[in-house]
């Protein structure tokens, strides 16, 4: 396996649907950058967030997670309690080849601020609007800014197709179209 450069990135976004929207060079000025960068893409993250919560004394289980551990929000700017947690979408929605992985890291400036981003791998053959789980490591409250960059994603494509891909396993996260919660 190869990480892929943009050019190998552009092509796939532009003439095989894998990134929708896409932009082609990164956007820097005043926010956090976003679209292609050198050996990557960065994403944006949506409006769309789920905050953890505990005003309703519920346990978390990811084999019988209860949604009460959330509070829904929607806005441009959100607000992650201290030492919390909140799930996010892309703005991008992804349809990865059958030959390529991703891995996604957190960016820089959020993570200078105590602020962690963490994706699971993109596996071969998965589609829909990635959720983000972002992480407040902090003592104070942090902002997440919708519509900015949040994390890149990393191409690696190998030289054949998988035996099975996420499509044929039918994965429980195929073409999530908004903040997915975990299941079993």
């Amino acid at each position: 396996m190869a990480i892929k450069p943009d050019h190998w990135i552009r092509k796939m976004a532009l003439e095989h649907g894998m990134i929708e929207p896409f932009v082609e060079s990164q956007v820097r000025e005043g926010v956090l950058s976003y679209g292609l960068s050198s050996y990557g893409y960065d994403v944006r993250i949506a409006n769309e967030f789920k905050i953890f919560t505990n005003i309703n004394n519920t346990i978390v289980d990811p084999k019988n997670f209860d949604p009460r551990s959330l509070v829904d929000f929607e806005g441009d700017v959100c607000i992650i309690p201290p030492n919390s947690f909140a799930l996010g979408r892309t703005v991008e929605y992804f349809r990865i080849p059958r030959n390529v992985m991703t891995i996604c890291v957190g960016k820089s400036t959020y993570a200078r601020c105590g602020i962690i981003t963490n994706v699971t791998p993109l596996e071969p053959g998965w589609e829909g609007y990635v959720t983000l789980e972002i992480s407040n490591t902090t003592p104070l409250p942090a902002k997440i800014y919708a519509y900015e960059g949040i994390a890149q994603i990393l191409f690696f494509e190998s030289d054949e197709e998988c035996e099975r891909s996420y499509a044929d396993k039918t994965g429980k996260y195929q073409a999530q179209r908004g903040v997915t919660l975990p299941k079993v």
